[in-house]
């Protein structure tokens, strides 16, 4: 300590160049402070700061560390304690606490970078702004920051004693619960469970708590449908469980479909206790489907949706700089089953017309051999049959629908009903006039792209590389902005800088021609589960969370100049 107040006592008064002499380690009695990056002027982005306890001192219970999950959601509600016990001391007037900044998260559960726990300690990862007047360092102040207030908050926050062992075992056994039930699904013959008691309605588009006012409408299964899971913590739960195959939720406008699907896109992650959504889980494998006018596609084969083009332009490899919404649906879909997806998510509203569907007077007016596309309703079988890939769609507008689906969940003021038997009745007295393609006469292409790396994925921007998150709407990669705000389940910001770390290391460790998008994708998911996010990082940063392979992929896929090689 006293060589950290004897070097920032120095250090008052000068330009604020001089703080990079703070950089390396200090002892704070229990704790070792390292800062690792000092800013080079007040403007820049901030300074980065590590505080470490050992694990000992921090005397955290073994039932809290006993299993992988359980040290992810412990992390995470100690990340969410530091930012607590931070905001408390600006209440009391602390107000060197603003400058203190630790990667908070939302309502899902994720590994990140922002609290790393290893056998041998506990520590947080902070973004520091070092007090200055204009340019010049106030050496005191810092001191302040640096020897008072940033102790006190980790000494109400990373020590078992200051935390409420209440909260930390809910906090734990919530996160392990939705695990476990996850992992379960398959068996269960299930792509999603919603439990009954759920809150689904958010507060708003841009804030993800559950619905605070009322009316509030709580889940509670159809009958039908009602699946009871033993979980390790809860007990014996309810809900609805959606089975595998292809299953439609329909309803009036305003009755909450798209919630629902919302809900189903976000049960991919473990929700913290309160949030509503805690027993709502999907496979991990789900992936949402959308029309993306005007992204790029690269050599994705869409021959199951999309045949020969006008001026006989093959769909075999096809590659667009500006794809229209079909295009682009097609390719959505390719891509996430060349990852492994195992159930699709659709919404009527997020998809192009032509795509879904084509009715009889349409085929009428246009010739078959005039239109290249196979709307989806003539492929959801056969994905389901063939490839055993299950699909869940919102429709409010399509009553084909009813002929293909084995499941049909209406929702009624929020209220599911399960609607299957009366709507195959309406299916069968009012049948569709639509001709419907013949499935086996298309079958599935092979399902493998290999990326030409060193070609087309380097992070180089003039003399430096670059590879950074633009908050959740883009990826400055190298030249190029990847724009993936339309990647759907994308839920924090941290989850960009990720991918950027994905892309920049297999430029660097991955450039081998003969890895398929799926087997490149897989090997940066290997390599982080058994060695954490930090073995993407040139040195330990505290501003990431992970994403999932179809995330990653998904970004690879939107990159402009990517280049795919030939089979």
């Amino acid at each position: 300590m006293q060589r950290l107040l004897a070097t920032l006592q120095r250090l008052d008064g000068r330009g604020y160049g001089a703080y990079r002499e703070l950089r390396g380690p200090y002892r704070l009695g229990d704790w070792t402070l390292f800062v690792d990056h000092v800013q080079p002027d007040p403007f820049a982005p901030p300074s980065r700061l590590r505080l470490r306890l050992p694990l000992a001192a921090a005397a955290f219970a073994p039932s809290w560390l006993a299993t992988p999950i359980r040290r992810v959601a412990l992390a995470d509600f100690l990340t969410r304690a530091f930012e607590a016990a931070r905001r408390q001391r600006l209440q009391q007037g602390r107000s060197l606490c603003a400058a203190l900044h630790i990667d908070t998260p939302g309502q899902e559960v994720l590994p990140r970078t922002s609290v790393a726990l290893t056998a041998d300690f506990v520590e947080a990862r902070l973004q520091v702004q070092l007090p200055a007047r204009g340019r010049t360092i106030l050496g005191q102040a810092a001191a302040t920051l640096l020897g008072e207030e940033l102790p006190a908050v980790a000494e109400a926050s990373l020590r078992a004693r200051a935390l409420s062992a209440e909260a930390v075992q809910r906090h734990l056994d919530t996160v392990e619960d939705q695990e476990v039930l996850r992992q379960r699904l398959p068996a269960l013959g299930l792509v999603a469970f919603v439990g009954d008691g759920a809150l689904l309605p958010r507060r708003a588009g841009n804030d993800d708590r559950p619905l605070a006012t009322p009316p509030l409408v709580y889940w509670q299964s159809p009958p039908s449908l009602a699946v009871e899971v033993e979980l390790p913590h809860a007990g014996r739960v309810r809900g609805t469980g959606i089975p595998q195959g292809v299953t439609l939720i329909v309803g009036g406008g305003y009755h909450g479909k798209s919630t629902l699907l919302q809900a189903l896109m976000r049960g991919i992650y473990n929700h913290i206790p309160g949030d509503g959504r805690e027993r709502v889980v999907s496979d991990a494998r789900a992936v949402a489907i959308r029309a993306e006018d005007g992204r790029r596609v690269e050599k994705v084969t869409l021959t199951p949706f999309i045949r020969q083009l006008p001026f006989g332009r093959s769909t075999a490899r096809f590659s667009s700089d500006d794809a229209s919404g079909s295009t682009s649906q097609a390719a959505n879909i390719i891509e996430a089953l060349e990852v492994g997806a195992r159930v699709l998510l659709i919404d009527e509203d997020t998809s192009a017309t032509n795509f879904m569907v084509r009715d009889r007077r349409m085929q009428e007016l246009v010739a078959r051999e005039q239109e290249p596309i196979t709307p989806f309703i003539d492929r959801v079988r056969q994905l389901s049959a063939q490839l055993g890939v299950s699909t869940v769609l919102v429709m409010g507008g399509v009553g084909d629908y009813l002929e293909v689906a084995d499941t049909v969940l209406h929702l009624l003021e929020f209220s599911p009903h399960d609607v299957t038997a009366r709507a195959r009745a309406i299916a069968a007295a009012w049948p569709s006039e639509a001709r419907r393609r013949a499935e086996a006469a298309s079958p599935w292409p092979p399902l493998q792209r290999r990326p030409v790396l060193r070609d087309s994925l380097s992070p180089q921007r003039g003399r430096r590389e670059q590879a950074r998150g633009r908050g959740l709407r883009a990826i400055q990669y190298g030249e190029e902005e990847i724009d993936v705000s339309q990647v759907e389940q994308l839920v924090h910001p941290s989850q960009t800088r990720y991918i950027a770390d994905c892309l920049r290391y297999a430029y660097h460790h991955l450039a081998d021609d003969r890895l398929t998008v799926g087997e490149l994708v897989q090997r940066l998911e290997a390599l982080v589960q058994a060695r954490g996010l930090e073995a993407l990082q040139a040195q330990p940063l505290g501003d990431r969370a992970w994403a999932r392979p179809f995330e990653v992929a998904a970004a690879l896929n939107r990159l402009r100049c990517l280049r795919v090689g030939e089979p």
